[in-house]
C-alpha cells in the first residue's frame, strides 16, 4: 500500500443469507435439461388436503421471515406451470399456493463472493449533517454458479473522510421487469454490429419509429412479406431483432423496500450469466438535469458486452445495450458530464488498453483513441480504469487498475486534460494500492479491484474488492496525490 493511502476500518464480507425467491423448474437444471414439471404436479396433486395444508404451513413458517410476500412469490410461480393442469380443474388456494412453492428455490446472491463497488452520492441528502454525504455503495455479489448481481448498500460520509455504512436489510428482492420504449438508432447499431444488413432489417429501418414499444415491433414483424419470411437469412435476422429487444428492459422495485433490499438481477439474454462491475457515476447534464448512470459487464456464458443503466431514484432502473467500436470488452466508464457536446467515457476496446470514445445518445459509441497501454511492470498483461473519472480543477483524475507477474490486480491513478481527455497529464509510476498479506486470498486471490470512488472535500474515499471475498475502504488526499503526481512529471 502507498503512503499516500490510508486504510480504513470498514470491512464488508459476503452474507449467504442475503437470499432472493427464483422460479425452479426440476430438471431443466444443469444437466437434465427435461421438465419433471408435470411429474411433480402428479404427486402434488395426489396428497390429501390435509397434507396439502400441513406442507403448506410447514414451508410459510420455515421461510416467510427470508422473504417479503412469499405467498405472492408462491402465486406467481404457480401461474407459471399451471398450463400443466387440466382445463377447468379446481384447487383449493393452499394447494395452488404448495404447488407454486414446488417451483421455488432461495438463490444467495453472496453465497460466494462479494466484491467490486463504486461509491456515488445519494440522491436524497435529506437529514443529513452539516459536512456529512449520503452515499450510494453499489456492490457485486457472487452467487452459486458464479452468477453474478448488483446490490446496494447506503452508507455516510463524514467530514473526516471517515466511511459508515448502514446494515443491510434482512430481505432481498429481485423487483419485476417491464417492458421500455426501444430507440430504432440501437437496433440499427446492433444489426450492423452482428452482420445482419438484410431486407428485414430494411423493412424495420424503414417503417419503425425512431421510438418503438415491443407492441409496434410484434405488429412489424408480424406483416413481413411472405417471400421474405420464407428465407433463412430473415429468421436468423427476426430472431436477432427478437433477442435485442429482450436485452433492453426496466427494472422496477417497490416504493416500500428499502435501496439495501434491491438486487439488479440478471434478466436478458446477454446476461444470463451474470451482471459484473456496475461503475456508477452521478451524471450532470448541459441542460442541469442530474441522471445517476452505469456501466455494466453483461455476461451471456459465452461473451461479455457493456451495457448501461439508467435511473433517477434508485427504484426503476432502465437496462440499455451499447454498441459501436468503443463499446467492447469490459470496463467501460462514464464521465461525469458532457466533455465538447459528447458524451465520454473510458473503453478497453482491444482488452489490453485504455482509450476514450464519444457518443451522441449514450449507447452508439463511434469513435476510439487510445489513452494508455500496458508499459509499467506491474501492469504489462493489461490496464483500465477502476470506475468514472472524477472532475478537478488540475484535470480528470482516473483512478486505474493494472495486471502483472501472477496475475496481481492493483490500483494505480493518472490525470487527463479536462477538454481533451485523450492528453494524460500524469500518472502515477507506481501503484497506489496492492494486496495486502490479508487481501491476497479468496475466490480470486491477489486482486484490489475498484469501480469507483468518490471525492468528499479534500478527501478521495475509495472502496474496493479484495481478492473477491470482501470490500474494504481506503482514503487519500486529493492534493496530496495530485502533488505527486505532478512531480512525476518534472
Amino acid at each position: 500500500m502507498s503512503a499516500l493511502v490510508t486504510r480504513g476500518r470498514v470491512r464488508l464480507r459476503p452474507d449467504p443469507r442475503r437470499v432472493v425467491t427464483r422460479l425452479f423448474v426440476p430438471g431443466e437444471e444443469k444437466p437434465e435439461h427435461e421438465s419433471r414439471s408435470a411429474a411433480v404436479i402428479r404427486r402434488v396433486m395426489a396428497l390429501d388436503e390435509d397434507a396439502v395444508e400441513a406442507a403448506l404451513t410447514r414451508t410459510v413458517k420455515l421461510f416467510a421471515r427470508r422473504h417479503r410476500d412469499l405467498r405472492e412469490t408462491f402465486a406467481d410461480h404457480f401461474a407459471s406451470v399451471s398450463h400443466r393442469l387440466d382445463a377447468g380443474v379446481e384447487l383449493s388456494e393452499a394447494r395452488r399456493m404448495l404447488i407454486g412453492a414446488y417451483f421455488t428455490h432461495e438463490y444467495s446472491v453472496e453465497g460466494a463472493a462479494l466484491c467490486n463497488p463504486s461509491l456515488v452520492a445519494h440522491p436524497d441528502q435529506q437529514g443529513v449533517p452539516r459536512g456529512h454525504l449520503r452515499c450510494v455503495l453499489s456492490v457485486r455479489g457472487i452467487g452459486e454458479g458464479h452468477l453474478s448481481s448488483v446490490g446496494f448498500r447506503t452508507a455516510v460520509i463524514a467530514p473526516d473522510g471517515t466511511l459508515t455504512v448502514t446494515p443491510p436489510s434482512a430481505f432481498a428482492t429481485v423487483g419485476v421487469r417491464r417492458e421500455p420504449v426501444h430507440d430504432k438508432e440501437l437496433f440499427r447499431g446492433k444489426l450492423a454490429e452482428f452482420g445482419h444488413d438484410d431486407e428485414v432489417s430494411a423493412v424495420l429501418n424503414r417503417y419503425l419509429p425512431e421510438r418503438f414499444t415491443g407492441r409496434d415491433l410484434d405488429l412489424l414483424l408480424a406483416t413481413l412479406h411472405p417471400g421474405l419470411v420464407a428465407r433463412q437469412e430473415a429468421h436468423r435476422t427476426v430472431e436477432l431483432i427478437r433477442w435485442i429487444a429482450a436485452c433492453n428492459y426496466t427494472a422496477e422495485f417497490a416504493e416500500d423496500t428499502s435501496l439495501s433490499e434491491r438486487v439488479l438481477w440478471p434478466t436478458g439474454p446477454s446476461e444470463r450469466h451474470g451482471m459484473e462491475d456496475a461503475r456508477f457515476v452521478h451524471f450532470t447534464d448541459d441542460d442541469g438535469e442530474h441522471t445517476h448512470y452505469a456501466t455494466y459487464t453483461a455476461y451471456d456464458g459465452v461473451d461479455v458486452a457493456p451495457q448501461l443503466l439508467e435511473t433517477k431514484d434508485f427504484r426503476t432502473f432502465r437496462v440499455t445495450q451499447t454498441t459501436g467500436p468503443g463499446a467492447r470488452n469490459k470496463g467501460m466508464a462514464l464521465f461525469p458530464r458532457r466533455i465538447g457536446g459528447r458524451y465520454t467515457a473510458l473503453s478497453r476496446g482491444d482488452a489490453e488498453s485504455t482509450f476514450v470514445t464519444t457518443s451522441d445518445d449514450l449507447r452508439c459509441w463511434t469513435t476510439l483513441q487510445r489513452v494508455a497501454r500496458p508499459s509499467r511492470d506491474w501492469e504489462l498483461v493489461q490496464v483500465g480504469n477502476c470506475g468514472s473519472p472524477i472532475e478537478t480543477a488540475e484535470g480528470w483524475l482516473v483512478l486505474t487498475h493494472g495486471v502483472g507477474p501472477m496475475r496481481v490486480y492493483s490500483i494505480g491513478a493518472m490525470l487527463l486534460d479536462l477538454d481533451h481527455p485523450e492528453r494524460v497529464l500524469a500518472s502515477l509510476p507506481d501503484p497506489l494500492v496492492v494486496p495486502s498479506t490479508e487481501e491476497r486470498d479468496g475466490y480470486v486471490p491477489n486482486v484490489v479491484y475498484s469501480c469507483g470512488g468518490l471525492l468528499h472535500g479534500d478527501t478521495l474515499v475509495i472502496p474496493y474488492g479484495t481478492s473477491d471475498s470482501s470490500i474494504a475502504v481506503c482514503t487519500t488526499s486529493l492534493s496530496a496525490l495530485l502533488a505527486a503526481m505532478r512531480r512525476r512529471m518534472e
